[in-house]
Order: C-alpha cells, then sequence, then structure tokens
C-alpha cells in the first residue's frame, strides 16, 4: 500500500530539486522535477510530441517511478528533451543515466514481480484521478499530517483518520483528493469515506481489482495561493484481509507527518519496526525497532522534514 501525500512549496522545492539531481537516482531527480515545475504527465508527453518525439504517458511514468530506465537512442534523446521542457541544466538528467541500473534490473522491463503489481495500481489509480478530473499537482503541500490507522481484532486494516494542514501554491484550489489502498482481498465498494471539519464529500470513485478508492474532500471557500487550511477524513475499511504494514509515499520535500498505528488488545503483534524507501521496490532502509506503548497500544512515527520517497510500519503476527 502507497499513499500520496505532498510537502512545503518554496524555495524549499528547489533546494531538493537540486540536491536530487546533484545525487541521482534518476527516477528520483526526475519526479523532483516534475514536481517542482508542477507539470502533469499528459502535458511534458505534448511538449515533447511538440519537439518532435514521441513518448507515452505510461513510459514516462515508469521512468518516474525506476520501474524502467531510458536506454534506446529515441529514449535518450527524449530524456535530452525534458531537460528542456522542465528547464533544467544541460545533462542534469543524462548524467544520471551513466549510472549502473539497479541490481535486478534490465532495460524497459520491470525489476521484479512486486513492480509490476505496483504499475499495475498505478494504472488503476490514474483512471480513477483522471474519472476526478484530478491533476497530478493538486496545488497543495502539507505543512502537517496526523495519520491514525486502527487495526481490529481479525488483524484487519478497521480504519484511518488523518487531519491535515496544507498550504495552496496556486489560486483558486478548492479540494483536495483522498486515496486509500485496503490490504488483500479488500471491498473498495463496502468502504466508507468520512469527511470530517472543514470539508464535505464530493465524488467517490473505486477500483476493485486494484483495492484502491479515492474521494474529492470539498473545501467551502476557494484558497489563494500561500493560504492555508485544516481539515480531516477517514476512511472506514475492514474489509481486507491481515494488514502487515502501513506505508505512505511522499511526492515532495518538507512538512512533519505523524503516523500512529494501534492495535486491538485482542490482536497485539509480536514485533513492530519503522522503515523508509527511496522509491516503491528499493532497499527497506532506516529501519527502527518499535515498542508497543500506552493504553491504546500503539506504535508511532515522527517525520519532522519529509523528504520525496515513502515511510511507514511494518509488524509481524505470532
Amino acid at each position: 500500500m502507497t499513499r500520496i501525500s505532498t510537502g512545503v512549496a518554496g524555495s524549499g522545492l528547489e533546494a531538493e530539486l537540486a540536491r536530487a539531481l546533484r545525487s541521482g537516482p534518476f527516477h528520483l531527480a526526475l519526479r523532483t522535477a516534475l514536481s517542482v515545475r508542477g507539470l502533469a504527465l499528459h502535458r511534458v508527453q505534448h511538449r515533447l510530441a511538440q519537439r518532435g518525439v514521441k513518448v507515452g504517458v505510461t513510459t514516462l511514468s515508469y521512468w518516474q517511478q525506476g520501474v524502467r530506465r531510458p536506454r534506446r537512442p529515441e529514449s535518450l534523446r527524449a530524456v535530452r528533451l525534458l531537460e528542456d521542457v522542465l528547464d533544467l541544466p544541460e545533462r542534469a538528467l543524462t548524467g544520471l543515466l551513466a549510472d549502473p541500473a539497479p541490481a535486478g534490473t534490465t532495460p524497459d522491463r520491470p525489476a521484479a514481480r512486486s513492480y509490476r503489481s505496483l504499475v499495475e495500481e498505478s494504472r488503476a489509480l490514474e483512471r480513477l484521478l483522471a474519472e476526478l478530473e484530478s491533476p497530478e499537482d493538486g496545488g497543495l503541500h502539507t505543512v502537517c499530517h496526523l495519520e491514525r490507522v486502527s487495526i481490529g481484532a481479525g488483524r484487519e486494516m478497521r480504519a484511518r483518520d488523518s487531519h491535515h494542514v496544507v498550504r495552496a501554491h496556486r489560486d483558486g484550489v478548492d479540494r483536495y483528493v483522498a486515496i486509500h489502498h485496503g490490504d488483500e482481498g479488500c471491498d473498495p465498494g463496502r468502504m466508507t469515506v468520512r469527511a470530517g471539519e472543514n470539508c464535505r464529500l464530493g465524488r467517490v470513485r473505486w477500483h476493485a481489482a486494484a483495492g484502491v478508492i479515492v474521494a474529492e474532500l470539498l473545501f467551502d471557500a476557494r484558497l489563494r495561493a500561500g493560504d492555508t487550511h485544516v481539515f480531516g477524513y477517514g476512511f472506514d475499511d475492514g474489509t481486507g484481509g491481515p494488514s502487515g504494514e502501513y506505508v505512505r509515499g511522499f511526492s515532495f520535500a518538507g512538512g512533519q507527518y505523524v503516523l500512529r498505528v494501534r492495535f486491538d488488545e485482542a490482536a497485539l503483534p509480536v514485533r513492530c519496526r519503522r522503515f523508509s524507501q527511496s522509491a516503491a521496490g528499493a532497499p527497506r532502509s532506516g529501519q527502527q525497532e518499535l515498542t508497543l506503548a500506552g493504553r491504546h497500544r500503539e506504535v508511532h512515527l515522527v517525520e519532522q522534514g519529509i523528504r520525496p520517497g515513502i515511510v511507514g510500519i511494518a509488524w509481524d503476527w505470532s
């Protein structure tokens, strides 16, 4: 399960882009450049076509996820043009392609089965977001995000609740699109979306095979660039099999994220640990053992300054 969130706009994003271009890897640098420039993939595809190069949106998506790596001459030409489209220094991206591909990958092929399943899920999510006419850049960055996941007596993910503080980085933003990925065997059609404070529920769409549901949360006013907004929402799930982890992906740097995972007294794990990943499919790093504590038997993590990538908590059952 991968959740999508945002960070803080401004000069911090440019600094993050400079770091990504300096140290790579290629897919992270490309993804960061797309985020900072605020360009949706279909717009990038159009601009490349204007320059005489045809690249599919799916291929661009694979490149930024690290699922595929540009190798063929026409792909490398597209990357050189991407530097112009994204207003990057010459060889900012092509220079990163000189590094060897990650172990286990082959040119233009997914690295492993987990990648393929992730791509299928990504395709389903893209279709759902398209139905909601949701741009890749929703115009909001997270200032602070507090999230609580509840695990039930049957080891299932029973619910998750979020409280967000967001800042608009363009005028006219009046909604947030929340995404929930269920565990294996889940039924999104039986899930419930709850709109909390300072928002109301708009359109809801789901994809049963991918186990994903997306929901519009509508604000009562249009935000101007620089405005902040506080709101809350939740998903009632309880439809999937045993849950073993909760992860969230971040496209932007900055902001604070707090994740709490609460377990039912009738189903306590034997081990919990925090982890991070630079991208989906990348090796897990930053692993740290967590101890169940408090009356509600929960573990938590606090990320003071989010970096693009993935953070999460995993647990083992007896």
